[in-house]
């Protein structure tokens, strides 16, 4: 039985961590995160991306490419999407 290192593979593929590849990578990681997270609120919101988009007076196209992580909201249009699937953000 062969052992497989994580660490050792993260290290190859985007570099140690603190260098400049890998927090590139880590950025990378959270935003594509978040962009799922946020398309599965909506889902169970209920709501289509039209209905999202109209409730935040964006377009279609613009919650598609939030949810696809290719844009990343503001931190205001990020509350008002939250906010129109009736969720809350807690900080803490």
């Amino acid at each position: 039985m062969q052992t497989y290192n994580v660490s050792e593979e993260l290290n190859r593929t985007f570099g140690a961590p603190g260098t400049e590849s890998r927090k590139e990578a880590e950025n990378q990681a959270w935003e594509e995160y978040n962009a799922q997270i946020l398309l599965d609120a909506r889902k169970s919101a209920g709501l289509t991306q039209s209905e999202l988009a109209e409730k935040i007076g964006a377009d279609k196209s613009y919650v598609s490419r939030v949810e696809r992580g290719l844009t990343i909201p503001s931190i205001s249009t990020f509350y008002r999407m939250v906010s129109a699937m009736g969720l809350t953000v807690e900080l803490r």
